[in-house]
């Protein structure tokens, strides 16, 4: 991968960029309030379980809607946008995932990075999930799907740390080493979700359904889910 597209993947891959994505704890706040996660072990059980939920799931369909806005094929984007939104079984997360898309989209459009080709793809989806916007981007740009992936894998542990560093609290060396701790499990997630066909995929995740569900009505919140 050329400089060029390192630092456009540095950058999409950010959870500075301004999308909201530091604003979403994915769970994790209900989980921290719950005395689930209260120190850097379960940090890092926690975070090691959500990155085997991404894998079984989200991140296999970021790999073929990649492949779709690849080949500007408007029909496959459009069939898996929907189902990963549909898959979305609580409002926050829903909210979440159509926000953050929503001010990508927007985004790639102000900067000119899409063509008439995908611009045409984006306009088409009612609503726009993030994987997809981020798929979108990723081709814009003309990065390397397998890096990508990586890049999207690291940028969620990344914000999952970031919480887990203000909210536990865990102290900035604590997160730091927990970060380095998961780059194996951020490969190994990669690797699984590669090897996925498409009957594989699950999002089953009761226990974080409810967590989320119960952060609805959380007395006291930081994040928005």
């Amino acid at each position: 991968m050329n400089q060029k597209k390192l630092l456009s993947l540095l950058q999409l891959s950010s959870p500075s960029l301004p999308i909201g994505a530091y604003t979403y704890s994915q769970g994790l706040e209900s989980a921290i309030d719950r005395g689930t996660v209260k120190d850097e072990d379960t940090a890092r059980e926690w975070i090691i379980d959500s990155l085997r939920i991404v894998s079984d799931f989200e991140a296999p369909i970021l790999l073929r809607l990649m492949k779709a806005y690849e080949a500007r094929d408007i029909a496959t984007v459009i069939n898996w946008g929907e189902c990963f939104i549909a898959a979305r079984d609580t409002s926050e997360l829903r909210a979440e995932t159509v926000q953050m898309g929503f001010s990508l989209g927007n985004l790639l459009t102000d900067l000119k990075l899409v063509d008439e080709s995908l611009l045409n793809i984006l306009t088409a989806q009612t609503d726009l999930s993030l994987p997809s916007a981020f798929a979108c981007a990723t081709v814009a740009l003309s990065i390397p799907h397998e890096e990508a992936l990586r890049g999207m894998l690291f940028s969620m542990i990344e914000n999952q740390v970031l919480v887990c560093v203000k909210s536990v609290p865990l102290g900035q060396r604590a997160g730091q080493h927990l970060l380095f701790s998961l780059h194996s499990a951020i490969e190994n997630a990669a690797l699984q979700a590669e090897s996925l066909g498409d009957e594989e995929l699950t999002n089953w995740a009761p226990g974080l359904s409810l967590l989320s569900m119960q952060h609805e009505v959380q007395y006291s919140r930081i994040y928005r889910s």
